[in-house]
């Protein structure tokens, strides 16, 4: 039988390499939280709209929806029967 390999507890991966990022490498954490930071920051500057325009704007897109598929459901519809007479 072969001996067991001593099992040494590092703090590298499968791959070998060190998961936690060294100094220096594009990992860093001060950079992440900066960047996370700022990405708050930003996000507090958006204007939302209000209710009544976000319902408005809602209504006209479900109404489009259902235009366009009435639409390309009466041309399926069309161009279906119109083929079916050209087959016979």
């Amino acid at each position: 039988m072969a001996s067991k390999k001593s099992t040494k507890t590092t703090s590298k991966n499968k791959t070998g390499k060190n998961p936690v990022p060294e100094e220096g490498s594009k990992f860093d954490l001060n950079k992440i939280n900066q960047f996370t930071s700022e990405v708050k920051n930003e996000f507090g500057k958006i204007a939302w709209p209000d209710k009544k325009h976000t319902v408005a704007t809602t209504g006209v897109v479900v109404v489009l929806v259902f235009m366009i598929s009435f639409y390309l459901g009466a041309v399926d519809l069309i161009l279906g029967k119109l083929i079916g007479l050209v087959i016979k």
